[in-house]
């Protein structure tokens, strides 16, 4: 049905990236507090961004096969901007309102058993998160 989607290297690259970089989180999480934390591999947010490791390979797939200066590389890079950004700007900060949300909520209802499920806090990244995924990213798509 969709033939040449099995050998599309830009695609492999990107897909290579966010596996790379969600497995990066599950052995970083180990090296540094000792636990084995599978659920990582599906999770948002954390050192490297996944997000940002996809888009990168993306844009770099794109940009090595058609050229720096095509409009095609053009829009994946704008494109992974608009990821990068978002990713260290708006959800960030619908983490860190989730985070004050959930002590507001554990504060109010002392004590009695609060109807209300935790909010996800970590589902933005830092500056750093962000770059990290990045490097993952160019680093993948170097060696794709």
């Amino acid at each position: 049905m969709f033939p040449g989607i099995f050998t599309n290297t830009i695609l492999f690259s990107a897909l290579l990236a966010w596996f790379a970089a969600q497995v990066l989180k599950v052995f970083l999480h180990l090296f540094l507090h000792g636990k084995l934390d599978l659920q990582l591999l599906f999770s948002s947010g954390g050192f490297p961004s996944s997000h940002s490791a996809t888009v990168t390979a993306l844009a770099f797939g794109i940009g090595k096969y058609y050229g720096w200066n095509s409009p095609i590389f053009a829009v994946a890079a704008v494109f992974a901007m608009i990821v990068m950004y978002d990713a260290a700007g708006v959800r960030r900060a619908a983490g860190k309102q989730a985070e004050v949300i959930n002590q507001l909520v554990e504060r109010l209802y002392q004590g009695s058993d609060p109807s209300q499920e935790r909010l996800r806090e970590l589902i933005g990244h830092s500056p750093l998160e962000v770059f990290g995924g990045a490097l993952v990213g160019v680093i993948i798509g170097t060696i794709v």
